[in-house]
């Protein structure tokens, strides 16, 4: 497999013919993939420093309908290409969308605008960089140059690296090299966009038109407008208390700016730019999108991850077969209400909070002990800031057969989680109504009710809430002995 390109080499002046293109004017293409923003976006300001440049975006059905299909982020997506397309407009330009595979369609765009090179931001999945790679290649037949620049990352994952030259396995000493490396300046946004003219822009369309319908009602509000103004809410305060307050999912103490790096609304470098000078706050909250980065670094180094445990010794784990507990799972009807909570926020907004995705993928993984693939493809299926780097790392991180992981034998406790970190229930509450009125005291183990207090709350367990579908003690030790087993078979 062929690494993405990032040579900024001259290009040739013939094209696949062998024809002389020098008497065509000199153009570029910004593939826009996601990095959906005109702000510090590196490959954007150098196509324009080659001259007219064609902005494009490609719909491709392998990501739209392939492993991970998801309404909610088709649906967040379009929006976000609509809210682009009007920036562009506003700088003299506009977005040119066209749908099929892009190795394809980006070479016949080049060759009927005549561009000299086609600029991306980079890309770091397994599929991206064979999708790249065929790009290339078609445009290097063409003499047409692909140029691929920094901008979904901080630091690129060839730049962190052990002192004898080895990727990071562990994120404390790869948060260390990353912070220690140099920066390159934030960059602006373009006063104005010279674009190619006479070319047919094409036509976004709704998401109901790729057979994707029922995106979640309360998603949050998509484009890089709405998203510079979480930055700047974020950074000018309220960020303030993120420490102490960013576990506790009834805080709103985190940033929510997670669907905002997914999609390059925001350029991360100017995220960590803008958020340092609050001590501990942005100390904790640098070092998260750090964590994000270490998923990167992990995917690009070993793209095998997507399909397999980075602990290979864990391969073996006999996974339950039982797909009642995992559509009681889904459908945040576990008995446990700290895991039912984050289910059904999940599916009402397409987004969790932190603390409760670990909650509800330790279940999954331990108490259950169902395949943590089968969680992820579950939140890549309805989360709005959805990413196979992070998605992947995290919940192999949960179930223990991550980079760094927690230890097989740590299992959350899904009550004690939620006594924790919703002591009094407010979270719960708001996600799972029909315990609304359940009383503090039985609101983490609603079970424990007595019969005269489920009538006086309005919630017969068992009927208007279930009962557990595990017993945790018992399914914590019965997780341990599998992982144990999967040691013992792997020597």
């Amino acid at each position: 497999m062929r690494a993405t390109a990032t040579s900024m080499g001259a290009c040739a002046v013939t094209d696949i013919a062998g024809e002389s293109v020098d008497d065509l004017p000199v153009a570029s293409i910004m593939w826009y993939r996601r990095d959906l923003r005109i702000h510090d976006l590196p490959a954007l300001l150098a196509a324009l420093e080659a001259g007219p440049v064609l902005p494009l975006f490609v719909l491709d059905d392998r990501l739209l309908h392939g492993r991970w299909p998801s309404a909610n982020r088709a649906w967040f997506m379009l929006e976000c290409l609509r809210v682009l397309d009007s920036q562009l407009r506003e700088h003299g330009s506009r977005l040119h969308v066209r749908h099929g595979a892009p190795e394809l369609l980006i070479p016949a765009i080049a060759r009927e605008v005549g561009a000299r090179a086609v600029y991306v931001s980079r890309d770091y999945s397994p599929f991206a960089r064979r999708r790249d790679a065929a790009v290339e290649e078609a445009l290097t037949r063409m003499g047409v140059a692909f140029r691929a620049l920094p901008g979904t990352l901080v630091q690129e994952p060839e730049a962190v690296r052990t002192g004898d030259g080895r990727p990071y396995a562990v994120f404390g000493p790869f948060f260390r090299k990353w912070q220690q490396l140099s920066r390159r300046a934030v960059l602006g946004s373009p006063a104005a966009i010279e674009t190619v003219a006479g070319v047919d822009p094409g036509r976004l369309p709704a998401t109901g038109e790729f057979g994707f319908e029922g995106a979640a009602q309360e998603a949050i509000a998509p484009g890089e407008l709405a998203a510079r103004e979480r930055l700047a809410a974020w950074a000018g305060g309220g960020i303030a208390g993120y420490a102490s307050g960013r576990d506790f999912p009834s805080k709103g103490a985190t940033s929510r700016l997670s669907q905002d790096l997914r999609w390059g609304l925001l350029s991360p470098l100017e995220v960590v730019e803008r958020c340092g000078g609050h001590g501990a706050d942005s100390g904790k909250f640098i070092a998260e999108i750090a964590w994000r980065e270490f998923s990167y670094h992990l995917l690009w180094h070993y793209p095998r991850i997507v399909r397999e445990p980075f602990q290979r010794r864990f391969g073996g784990i006999a996974w339950a077969n039982d797909a009642m507990p995992l559509d009681a799972w889904r459908a945040g009807r576990t008995g446990y209400p700290m895991v039912d909570a984050g289910m059904r926020e999940l599916l009402a907004t397409g987004y969790m909070h932190n603390r409760v995705r670990m909650i509800a993928a330790s279940f999954l993984a331990k108490d259950l002990l169902l395949d943590w693939q089968l969680g992820a493809a579950h939140f890549m299926e309805h989360l709005v800031d959805g990413d196979v780097a992070n998605n992947t790392v995290g919940w192999q991180w949960a179930a223990s057969v991550g980079a760094d992981a927690q230890p097989y034998f740590r299992v959350f406790n899904p009550r004690a989680q939620g006594e924790r970190f919703d002591p009094g229930g407010e979270y719960i509450r708001r996600w799972v109504p029909e315990l609304a009125n359940v009383p503090g005291k039985y609101i983490h183990e609603p079970a424990r009710m007595p019969p005269e207090v489920q009538r006086a709350a309005g919630c017969r367990v068992g009927v208007d809430y279930p009962e557990p579908i595990v017993d945790h003690v018992r399914a914590r030790q019965a997780s341990i002995e599998r992982y144990r087993e999967s040691l013992r078979r792997s020597g």
